[in-house]
């Protein structure tokens, strides 16, 4: 899996040729794919944030209780494989009408691919400090769509026109997703499962 990382962040159309090619068993064995890249952000992100701390304006650093952050962050990996696999169901359920043939596995593959960097550019949680946090977090959005609006018509083997609007219809569906999960945060985090700050 470790090869399909690399070659999506250093050569990506070269690479989702190659994952295009690849037999239904071994494109299968990729759903485990964004299960296994999303623990790198939820891992540093618990480090970062209980251990390390973030500052605003350069006091003391901001720091969550072990127990918090550890609650966070299993709720941040279950949201980031579960809006993947939204996202997976929708490109499957839309592949027909864009005159490509496709399974559910296919679509969550396409899906954990597209956000490789968003996963790897996770890691920065290790280190939160605000300004290169969010410098990153465009970067990586921004790489994702890339991959994304190049993936699609090569993975669903349909001309790069329809591969667009494809594409674009992924992407309205995907902002749908991300407004329906700020709302489960604050609904969830209304339940009792919000940050718990620590004065150490």
């Amino acid at each position: 899996m470790i090869q399909h990382t690399i070659g999506l962040l250093v050569r990506p159309r070269a690479q989702w040729g190659r994952i295009a090619e690849l037999p239904r068993g071994s494109l299968n064995m990729l759903v485990l794919y964004p299960f296994i890249l999303a623990l790198l952000p939820a891992v540093a992100w618990y480090y970062g944030t209980s251990h390390i701390g973030w500052t605003v304006n350069g006091d003391n650093p901001i720091r969550l209780t072990t127990d918090s952050a550890l609650q966070l962050c299993i709720l941040f990996y279950f949201a980031m494989v579960s809006c993947i696999v939204a996202i997976g169901f929708f490109i499957h359920w839309m592949a027909g009408t864009y005159g490509a043939e496709t399974t559910l596995a296919k679509g969550i593959v396409i899906a954990g691919l597209a956000v490789t960097p968003m996963f790897i550019f996770g890691l920065v949680g290790f280190y939160p400090l605000l300004w290169v946090d969010l410098l990153v977090a465009v970067t990586a959005a921004s790489w994702s769509v890339y991959l994304l609006y190049l993936g699609i018509p090569i993975m669903m083997r349909i001309p790069e026109e329809r591969g667009f609007l494809f594409s674009t219809a992924v992407m309205a569906v995907s902002l749908v997703i991300l407004v329906s999960l700020l709302v489960a945060t604050v609904i969830i985090w209304d339940m009792g499962a919000g940050p718990a700050f620590t004065d150490v």
